[in-house]
Order: C-alpha cells, then sequence, then structure tokens
C-alpha cells in the first residue's frame, strides 16, 4: 500500500451506501440481505467533515455557507400560516430540511389518513376529520431555567381555536386541544417558571389570546347586539393539554408574551373598543398592553369566584377594567398603548417589554418591575409603567433581541428593520436629549411581518442573527405565477452594522419563527417497537383476523418486502390494517398505498400504524411502497383481492 493509498483511507468519508451497493448489490437482492447490509452504512461521520467533489475539489463558501457534508448551527422552526403545517430550516443556510403536519392532512405520511393522526386531529362520529384545515401563526418552544429545553413545541390554530403540541425528539404532532368559547385563536407562548412554586423553573402552561369577539354563548343570541360581544384569555396546561382556565376581558387579544419569574403573561390588544364593524374599532385614541397576575387568577379559580360559559366546565374568571379597579386585588392591568399595537415581546434579561403600534411610529417600553408596583398598589397610573417611546419609522410590528441590550423591530411600511438601544430610549424619555435610541436600519425586500433574532426569546439571546420574514418577494426571486413565495432574509447582527448576507424563499405564508441552537435539539432516528401497543412485532403474527364483517389485517414490513404476499377480503368489510416497520436501519422508511382506497402512509424504522375502511369495491388492488427503501423497492408489494 503506497503513502497516497494511506492517505486516502484515512481522510476521505467512507460513502457507505454507495459503497456497499457497487460491491455487494447482488448479495443484497435476496429477501431482505440489502436492508441489514445497509445497517453498517450508519456512520458517525464528524459534523464538519468535507465532502469531495467528483475531482476530489472543494470548493471555497463564504462565512454563511454551509458545505456539503457540514451541518447548520441553528434550527429554525416556522409556522405554515394556512397550510396548517410547521416548518424546520437550517440556519444560515435556509434549507427548508421538513414540514410537520398538524392541523393539515398530508399523503406523504399519512397524517389525517391513519388511525393515529385521525386520533389527534379529532372526529366526527362517522371518523371522517373534524376539520380538514388548519392556520398555524406562532411556534414556541418548553423553557427550562429561562431558555429552551428541546421537549416540546406548541403551535396554535387560529380558524378552529386549537392548540397543538409537538414532540421535538421526533418532530411529530402528539397532541391537539381545542378552545371553548374563543375564535381567531392568534397569539400564544409558554410560560417560564412556575408563578406560585418557585422551584419548578420549567415550561407548565400554555396561554393563549383569542383575537375575536364573539357573543357568549355562541348559540344563536345576542348575534346584532355588539355590546355583547366578548373576549377571552386562556391557559392551557402543557403536560395534560388540558384547559385550565379562562380570563374574561375587554379587548381582542394579539400576541403574547410571559414573564422570565413566572409571575406575568400579557397580550398586545387593538380594539380595545369591543367594535364589531372596522370604523368601530378606530374611534379610541389609546389601545393597550394586558398583563394577568397568573397567581392571583389561580387564587381566584381555586376560590371559586367563576363561572363557566355554555356547556364548557372550564373555570372563567373576570378581567375587565370594570372589575378589576384596585390594583391590589386585580387580575388584570391594561397599560395604555398607542393605537393599534401588533406585538410584544419581552427583552433576554426580563426586564422590559417592547409593545409597537401598527398606526403609531413608536416602540413603547414597558418595565415588568413596574407592572408588578402597579399589582401592589403603588404605580398611581398603569401607564406609568412605560418607561420608553422611541420613535423608530414606520408600521412597527415585532421584535426581537440581542446580547447587548439592542432591540430589532420590523417596519412594516417602511421595509425596513430599525435596530435600537433599549436603556438609551429610556434615557431619551426621560429627558436626556443626547441619547439616540436608533442606532441602525437596513432596507430588506418587502414589507416585513415577524422578525426573530438567534435565541432572541431566551436568557441566552446570542446576538448572531437576524431572520426578516418579508410578505412580499416581487423581484426576488424567478417568477412562478401569480402566487409568489415568500422572502425570509437573514441579517448578519454581531457588529455594529446589520449585514444582509442571504435571501432564501418560503413556501407562502410564513407568520412567526424562533431560531433555536443544534445542540439543544436531541432527536430520535429509530422508534421503540415496544411503544407501539398494536406492534406486529414477529412477522408470524401476520394474516388475516375476522370477527364477523370486522376484519383486522396484520403485516409487517422489511425491504424488499411485505409479510403478505396476498390478503383476501369480502365486500362490505371494516378492514383495520396495521403495518409494522422491522427494518432498524436509520432512514429507511417504507410506505403503504392502497389504490382506489384513498390510503397512503408510511411507517418509519420500528414504527407501527395503522389505517382503517370499508372494502367496498371488489377486485384486485395492488398496495405497494412508497418510500423509497432498496434495489427491489419497486418489487415491493402484496395484493388486496376483495372478493364480491
Amino acid at each position: 500500500m503506497t503513502q497516497d493509498d494511506t492517505t486516502n483511507r484515512d481522510t476521505q468519508p467512507d460513502l457507505g451506501r454507495r459503497k456497499f451497493l457497487n460491491s455487494a448489490a447482488l448479495v443484497g437482492l435476496s429477501g431482505a440481505g440489502l436492508s441489514v447490509g445497509l445497517s453498517a452504512c450508519n456512520k458517525e461521520s464528524a459534523p464538519g467533515a468535507k465532502a469531495p467533489s467528483a475531482k476530489g475539489e472543494v470548493a471555497t463558501h463564504s462565512p454563511y455557507e454551509v458545505p456539503p457534508g457540514q451541518l447548520d448551527e441553528y434550527y429554525s422552526f416556522s409556522s405554515g400560516g394556512h397550510s396548517g403545517d410547521v416548518r424546520i430550516y437550517g440556519l444560515p443556510s435556509g434549507r427548508q430540511l421538513k414540514s410537520i403536519p398538524v392541523f393539515n392532512t398530508d399523503n406523504l405520511v399519512g397524517w389525517g389518513i391513519t388511525n393515529e393522526s385521525k386520533a389527534i386531529i379529532g372526529t366526527r362520529p362517522d371518523g371522517s376529520l373534524k376539520y380538514s384545515t388548519g392556520d398555524t401563526h406562532h411556534v414556541h418552544q418548553s423553557y427550562t431555567d429561562g431558555t429552551y429545553d428541546g421537549k416540546y413545541m406548541f403551535v396554535n390554530d387560529k380558524i378552529h381555536g386549537r392548540l397543538a403540541r409537538i414532540r421535538m425528539d421526533t418532530m411529530e404532532c402528539d397532541k391537539i386541544t381545542e378552545i371553548p368559547n374563543i375564535q381567531g385563536f392568534h397569539g400564544t407562548f409558554t410560560d417560564k417558571r412556575d408563578p406560585v412554586d418557585a422551584s419548578i423553573n420549567h415550561t407548565t402552561r400554555v396561554f393563549c389570546g383569542a383575537e375575536f369577539s364573539i357573543p357568549l354563548p355562541n348559540d344563536g343570541r345576542n348575534m346584532d347586539d355588539g355590546s355583547k360581544y366578548k373576549s377571552l384569555f386562556t391557559c392551557i396546561d402543557s403536560n395534560t393539554m388540558d384547559v385550565r382556565w379562562q380570563v374574561l376581558i375587554d379587548g381582542n387579544c394579539d400576541l403574547v408574551a410571559t414573564s422570565y419569574d413566572g409571575k406575568l403573561t400579557c397580550t398586545n390588544q387593538y380594539n380595545t373598543e369591543m367594535g364589531v364593524h372596522y370604523e368601530e374599532t378606530m374611534s379610541a385614541e389609546m389601545d393597550a398592553c394586558l398583563f394577568f397576575n397568573v397567581a392571583r387568577v389561580e387564587e381566584a379559580v381555586k376560590a371559586g369566584k367563576f363561572t363557566t360559559i355554555g356547556s364548557s366546565k372550564v373555570p372563567v374568571v373576570d378581567g375587565t377594567r370594570a372589575s378589576n379597579k384596585d390594583p391590589k386585588t386585580a387580575l388584570t392591568c391594561y397599560v395604555p398603548i398607542p393605537k393599534n399595537p401588533h406585538g410584544v415581546n419581552i427583552s433576554p434579561d426580563g426586564k422590559y417589554y417592547a409593545c409597537s403600534g401598527k398606526l403609531s411610529p413608536t416602540a413603547s417600553v414597558i418595565e415588568h418591575a413596574l407592572v408588578l408596583k402597579w399589582f401592589d398598589g403603588e404605580l398611581p397610573n398603569a401607564r406609568d409603567a412605560v418607561v420608553a417611546e422611541p420613535e423608530i419609522g414606520l408600521g412597527p410590528l415585532h421584535t426581537g433581541f440581542d446580547n447587548k441590550g439592542n432591540a430589532y423591530t420590523t417596519l412594516f411600511l417602511d421595509s425596513q428593520i430599525v435596530k435600537w438601544n433599549v436603556e438609551a430610549a429610556i434615557k431619551a424619555f426621560k429627558g436626556d436629549k443626547t441619547a439616540k435610541a436608533v442606532v441602525d436600519r437596513i432596507d430588506v425586500h418587502y414589507q416585513p411581518g415577524h422578525g426573530f433574532t438567534s435565541m432572541g426569546e431566551t436568557r441566552e439571546a446570542d446576538g448572531r442573527f437576524f431572520n426578516s420574514d418579508n410578505k412580499f418577494s416581487k423581484d426576488r426571486f424567478l417568477p412562478v405565477g401569480p402566487l409568489h413565495c415568500e422572502t425570509a432574509q437573514l441579517i448578519d447582527i454581531s457588529g455594529d452594522k446589520m449585514k444582509l448576507v442571504h435571501d432564501h424563499s418560503v413556501l407562502s405564508e410564513p407568520h412567526d419563527s424562533i431560531i433555536v441552537r443544534r445542540d439543544i435539539i436531541k432527536t430520535r432516528q429509530i422508534y421503540d417497537m415496544d411503544e407501539f401497543p398494536n406492534a406486529v412485532k414477529d412477522p408470524a403474527e401476520s394474516g388475516v383476523f375476522r370477527n364477523g364483517k370486522k376484519v383486522t389485517v396484520k403485516l409487517t414490513s422489511q425491504a424488499p418486502a411485505f409479510s403478505l404476499r396476498e390478503f383476501k377480503l369480502k365486500k362490505g368489510d371494516e378492514v383495520t390494517l396495521i403495518l409494522t416497520n422491522h427494518d432498524k436501519v436509520e432512514d429507511l422508511t417504507h410506505g403503504f398505498a392502497m389504490p382506489k382506497y384513498d390510503i397512503n402512509f408510511i411507517v418509519n424504522p420500528q414504527e407501527t400504524k395503522s389505517v382503517t375502511f370499508i372494502a367496498d369495491k371488489p377486485g384486485v388492488y395492488w398496495c405497494y411502497c412508497t418510500h423509497f427503501c432498496h434495489a427491489l423497492h419497486l418489487e415491493m408489494r402484496s395484493r388486496m383481492i376483495v372478493e364480491a
């Protein structure tokens, strides 16, 4: 062996699958041999390993590119809007890694098709989905000690008033709760520690703000009387996903933020007039940022000081202005804010909330300690909790923070991101004419909605990147027809001046995102078969099991074959088909499609899924694997024979 041969052997990556296929493919063609062989290819490669080109050359890349063979530094989790899903991107590359179906149906994985997913989404008595649409807006993860813990992610459905929970180890939705008595569920946020028990420093609650006021109960009464329309703010248990309580309030809810000490949660509000028509929502000079004293709300519930609405058993306490005039006993605090605020965010040090108004060129800075002081009866007016109100530009919406005391706010009308310093804004508000709040501006393309900094909603904000989600992308990408993609623009905020470093396209219509360091996310690559009560653990258990007209078909998959070559049914049978993937190789997923029966789903390694259908069409139907798994993938199929 020459020295060059030794060098190549030690430094070149082991091209596991390709090497195996080239040298041993013929051996693997018999039965499941290839799937076993592939298990040797599940190597632990270094994230930073360089992948060679065909000539062994490595291209030169900028500091913001992610070369082949390397991993992104961050995950970006983004709501998908009216697609109803959640999307995962890598940053700084901007590569879309996955779409997680939540409130939508997904033919790739079978979400909304399998029995397991239907049970999570919710069904009508006939077994069909209760809802097939959704509108995801805001995603937030669970916390431990003020930073992401990588356990769960929560996302709302604005259309149908639902909250979903996603397991971060599998990146799959495991629970959906429909909130009673509300419509237009827009803002949501997880708490960061318990408001009562200081020893609990992790997420236990998720707070949800409803945007649309409706008659309560909404059963056909008082539909034409706008004075009867009411709004509710909701708390959901993050572990059980049960609704804990609701608060009756004045005004619509928009976004939600939570304090780092667990004591307060808040929502910015527009339409504090409680108007039904457009012109009625614009009459007041100020709207509000509404704060909830969580411990007091829960004390009131515990003391039985609540009512219920309609058929719902959820306790509802009164948080309206009229019932909360005494700060020392108040459950809520309405802090006046310039008209139509759209967004409230808390700084990483937990001291300040930034609340921006769409119709005012300002960002209002509210001090956390002063809101607590108001609840103690030591602050004369709630408005006194506002400690700064810098003029930053037209159409301010959402604010992110770095680790240097700076805030970054999207300006929808100016199509800019403005960088401003919080402490300088406070000094200027107090009369210091030398203090300059605005530090920098940068143009984005165009009309930014949400913007977010890397780790910016945690104590570990790192001041590396700001991502601007822009609602219009005309002239930024190749034209694809009347419906344009949107633009996510990555901005380097590590220096004094912001630098635009990357455009990446995103499918319509993302709303909010969070940027999470990759070391926080710990995913599983293979399931444990024991997790599935109905798993077919041995291919010998496969077969057709009849109980009158109810039939269970059990089968397994292991590349390149299903355990049943064929199975026979009778017309009219109610069939439950259970499939378990027996492969143990990472990335070796199987699909199962049933022609003319509108069924397609996948099973990942060691996973079990099931579907139920009526065998109402006599004939032969070739069920086949839809997810490429093997050199004999095309041959991986089974015959379903339905007898007349």
